[in-house]
């Protein structure tokens, strides 16, 4: 496919090389003069393993040139990917002046094609500017509409410096942000040499996707560093501490609790981060992050209540009271401080839990429910088809196979908070 790149900077060169070796023609453009003319003569304008002898060898073979002229480089291409930079501003917004720029002029040329043309947003911006912000720029310019007059979509670049070209010859997966299937379905095509799973998503959720993956990065680090801090205060190595906590690849490093639900919970998680984040404040250690969970853990609780408080329901019917299905135990059950909160802002809350029922007539089981039900009454029901009658909101805690009587019986009438799933929290 012929491809032009605009911006020739460390994300633009390492793409235009990689695609021209993936046997695409690319045009590389860029309004420095200099880069221009050292990639017209086959030499890389950035430092980067591999780069040089990858741009020396797709130059000649003839698949890679590179001028200063954007409307030419569209006018001789099917698809232009955008890979401009863009900055932070002093109050830490995003400054995207240099993107709207070169939208502006790859819309000027588009409208003096007859060919469909495709731009793909390869500069990393934040959610929902593709499709609010750059398809509107596009739209301005050329006087029509998307997937008619010109297709778009966005492709978060996930290379880091330093190992930019194998990370773009063999990424983790590749993300397709999708606002036309033309579009999208020709940044399949030109990605179909490279053995990876493609996510086709919406713009915003691809947007999105690289925040979250630059935001864990980061975390990552900083947690690293915040557990060493607190080692250093135990006297101990905080390199054998991480040593033994990444040893562990079914929780610690894995997908698991890495899903949108609803707050953390029960007699570990809450009691051990608040122990540990008090012992380092009374020792005089400062550990934000980690003095933040718990604050971060009762925002989920609040925004639920907020979302549960604005339907304006009067009776709320919760399948699932413990703190994760399957067990009875209600300690620091995030699903009770919920229910207390509305309770306590006047409306009537009924539960359905077989587990929390069954572990009330043991005498263990009572060890782990009755401080719950002190100041909340007779909540429990033991009738899950009389509460789907009574209730008004259903709140999905858990979808267990002994709630699947209930689930069936949402009807159109009922309000539905899933905290489940992230797919939809809430539907009628």
């Amino acid at each position: 496919m012929k491809i032009s790149v605009i911006g020739l900077g460390f994300v633009g060169t390492v793409t235009a090389a990689c695609l021209c070796e993936l046997g695409h023609e690319v045009v590389g453009v860029d309004l420095d003069a200099g880069k221009v003319d050292l990639l017209s003569r086959g030499h890389a304008p950035i430092l980067e393993p591999e780069i040089d002898q990858l741009v020396a060898d797709v130059w000649r073979c003839g698949r890679l040139s590179a001028i200063t002229d954007i409307a030419a480089a569209v006018a001789r291409t099917d698809v232009t990917f955008v890979c401009i930079g863009t900055l932070r501003l002093a109050d830490g917004s995003q400054d995207i002046s240099a993107v709207e720029g070169v939208i502006q002029h790859i819309g000027k040329a588009i409208a003096g094609k007859a060919a469909f043309h495709s731009v793909v947003i390869r500069s990393t911006v934040l959610p929902g500017m593709t499709r609010g912000h750059v398809l509107k720029l596009l739209e301005r310019e050329t006087g029509g509409q998307a997937g008619e007059a010109f297709g778009l979509a966005i492709n978060p670049e996930f290379t880091r410096e330093g190992s930019a070209v194998a990370d773009f010859r063999a990424p983790s997966r590749i993300v397709v942000g999708e606002i036309d299937a033309l579009t999208a379905d020709r940044l399949v095509s030109i990605y179909s040499g490279i053995d990876a799973s493609v996510f086709r998503a919406s713009a915003e959720a691809a947007e999105l996707a690289k925040y979250a993956d630059n935001s864990w990065h980061a975390l990552k680090v900083v947690f690293a560093n915040e557990i060493d801090a607190i080692a250093r205060l135990a006297g101990v190595d905080g390199h054998d501490v991480m040593d033994i906590f990444c040893a562990d690849d079914l929780l610690n490093i894995s997908p698991a609790y890495l899903k949108p639900g609803f707050a953390f919970g029960g007699p570990c998680l809450p009691k051990d981060v608040e122990t540990l984040t008090s012992w380092c404040q009374s020792n005089g250690l400062d550990i934000p992050v980690l003095a933040h969970i718990t604050e971060s853990n009762d925002h989920v609780i609040a925004r639920v209540n907020a979302d549960i408080l604005r339907e304006g329901c009067s009776r709320v019917a919760f399948l699932g009271l413990s703190f994760k299905a399957g067990v009875c135990d209600l300690r620091a059950s995030p699903i009770v401080t919920l229910a207390r909160r509305l309770i306590g802002a006047g409306l009537s809350v009924r539960a359905f839990d077989p587990d929390v029922s069954r572990g009330r007539s043991l005498t263990t089981g009572r060890d782990y429910t009755d401080d719950a039900f002190d100041d909340l009454g007779d909540l429990l029901v033991d009738d899950p088809d009389g509460l789907m009658d009574w209730g008004e909101m259903i709140v999905v805690a858990s979808r267990a196979d002994q709630y699947g009587s209930a689930l069936s019986k949402i009807e159109s009438r009922h309000a539905v908070i899933d905290l489940t799933t992230s797919r939809s929290r809430r539907f009628s």
